[in-house]
């Protein structure tokens, strides 16, 4: 079971774990051992996730989102096949939590007519600056 928050708890039976071997230098371990880990979430048909945080989730995974409703993490940093593990499983439960947190709400607001007045005053000042930029007449 992966513990996300107190009301997300996902259940080993939603998630699966492929191993490959990893790409890369390493030398002979590299084509021995297979220490990559690949997770794989059903997280379209997860009963787990609140719909909202399914929508969320879609849009921040990205490409690793598939066609299936699959969020798929691939994971070949160390050379410990259960290190790989455990940083997989964080990343999934970090993505969990990113997408569970509802974003504020915006309040649309209008400037002040003070600072409207120095913005155009701002403009009337560079334009003068500006202007005086041109060539030097000949005075005679």
């Amino acid at each position: 079971m992966l513990q996300i928050n107190d009301e997300i708890l996902i259940h080993d039976w939603e998630l699966t774990e492929s191993f490959t071997r990893s790409q890369g230098p390493g030398g002979q371990n590299v084509n021995k051992v297979s220490t990559a880990v690949e997770l794989r979430f059903e997280a379209a048909r997860s009963p787990s996730l609140p719909g909202y945080v399914k929508t969320r989730l879609k849009k921040l995974a990205g490409r690793r989102w598939t066609l299936e409703g699959a969020l798929v993490l691939r994971v070949e940093e160390t050379r410990s096949q259960a290190r790989n593990r455990e940083i997989a499983r964080d990343r999934l439960k970090e993505l969990i939590l990113q997408a569970a947190v509802r974003p504020k709400r915006r309040i649309a607001t209008r400037p002040t007519l003070g600072s409207q007045k120095r913005r155009l005053a701002s403009k009337v000042q560079r334009g003068t600056v500006k202007s005086l930029r041109g060539k030097v007449k000949d005075e005679e």
